[in-house]
């Protein structure tokens, strides 16, 4: 699975910002697809997930009912809309895929940068 993360940029808090994650090479219908961050200094932490057949979601703490991950099948792209974007949000994200039976993902796209300022 090719992963092309897209959609990161400079925003002022409060702001919004839509990532992107088209998918190629496999077909998705037996993976989790997940948003991941790394901060300056700090490890990768998992942000959001989504499962592809059920489209079952599930968010780390810090950003739930502030950002949502959906995916478009006909797309073979997930999204992440992040709204109420904080300081504290500014990361690389990536985009991951995995199998969605050991949700271990094996797949990482190449991260996209959100900056958000204060």
């Amino acid at each position: 699975v090719q992963l092309q993360a897209s959609g990161g940029g400079l925003v002022q808090a409060g702001g919004s910002l839509r990532l992107s994650c088209a998918a190629s090479g496999r077909t998705l219908s037996n993976f989790v697809m997940g948003w991941f961050r790394q901060a300056p200094g700090k490890e990768r932490e998992f942000v959001a997930r989504i499962i592809w057949s059920s489209g079952g979601t599930a968010y780390a703490d810090s950003v739930k009912g502030r950002f949502t991950i959906s995916r478009d099948s006909a797309k073979s792209t997930v999204y992440l809309q992040m709204n109420s974007l904080k300081p504290e949000d500014t990361a690389i994200y990536y985009c991951a895929a995995g199998s969605k039976y050991s949700q271990v993902y094996s797949y990482w796209g190449q991260g996209t940068l959100v900056t958000v300022s204060s």
